[in-house]
């Protein structure tokens, strides 16, 4: 299968394009940069050039490929909102490319968004969004879901909030420099609240079953553990750091004070299955859990 790319250097996208290599497929990468061109030759994959907000190119490139993983997002949280609609339009773009043709469409998307739909609740991949939201990520999942009424093996990969590993520049080492910063390691309330975890190889795996075997409108979740106890997280941040761990009440998390952009996620109880995922698609996570992963050291080398 020749696949288009989109993220395609980026920190699970590189993880992705090598997979996929591995498998015997042929990769197509959305490069927006020379070093990106670069990096996509290195691992043996084509170029396709192009951007995120270069709508043309995104078409071309999906028009030209038998399945398409979308990888691509600007995580720039200060315009939240206008990120997420230029991933509407991306993911409106990549399945017009593929209208009609049951070519496979991969979108990305989280499962801290089950935390507005099934707050309180074990997130399963049967919770599905508000067909009418507008909301970031939730907008895109529903028009993923709609392109299986119109020809194309749609589906969308969920994934933890921490998907972790070697080079990860997520939340997890953005709580480790909020750690170094203010001299503690914190959690919110008891600390009790879960946050899901995978592994960029694990999660990497799952895309590429994904896109050659996942149902047309199905939903898959990228959780190899269903919820980290956030204390855990703190605690291991603060044996390897050799700092003091504490709690923070609840009520002086949202002045934003000492997580900073991260005061809206770090309280958050995201306990989420991939019972259904392993099930349908034979994905057996294998690579180190989190903690053990943040256990052995390379979190915090500087």
């Amino acid at each position: 299968m020749r696949v288009f790319v989109t993220g395609a250097t980026g920190f699970i996208g590189s993880a992705v394009v090598r997979e996929l290599l591995g498998a015997g497929h042929q990769v197509v990468g959305l490069a927006r940069s020379d070093a990106a061109v670069e990096a996509l030759k290195t691992a043996g994959a084509e170029v396709h050039r192009g951007a995120l907000d270069d709508l043309d190119s995104l078409h071309d490139g999906a028009a030209a490929a038998d399945g398409v993983i979308h990888l691509a997002y600007n995580h720039d949280f200060s315009d939240f909102v206008g990120n997420g609609k230029l991933d509407l339009y991306a993911v409106e773009t990549l399945g017009a490319a593929l209208e009609g043709t049951g070519k496979p469409l991969v979108v990305t998307s989280g499962t801290l968004m089950l935390t507005m739909i099934a707050p309180g609740r074990l997130g399963t991949e049967e919770v599905a969004p508000d067909p009418g939201s507008t909301a970031p990520r939730i907008a895109s999942e529903n028009a993923a879901m709609s392109m299986a009424e119109r020809g194309v093996r749609s589906s969308v990969v969920r994934l933890a909030p921490t998907v972790h590993g070697e080079g990860d520049k997520g939340f997890v080492p953005r709580l480790i420099d909020i750690a170094r910063e203010k001299g503690v390691s914190a959690f919110v309330g008891d600390g009790s609240n879960r946050w899901p975890a995978v592994h960029r190889l694990d999660a990497a795996r799952l895309f590429r079953l994904a896109v050659e075997a996942a149902p047309a409108g199905s939903t898959v979740h990228g959780a190899a553990e269903e919820g980290v106890p956030f204390r855990d997280i703190a605690e291991v941040i603060g044996r390897q750091l050799k700092l003091p761990v504490v709690g923070i009440a609840a009520e002086d998390v949202g002045e934003g004070e000492h997580f900073g952009f991260l005061s809206a996620f770090v309280p958050l109880d995201n306990p989420t299955s991939s019972t259904l995922t392993q099930r349908q698609l034979g994905w057996h996570p294998m690579e180190p859990a989190l903690i053990r992963d943040l256990e052995e050291g390379h979190y915090f080398k500087d």
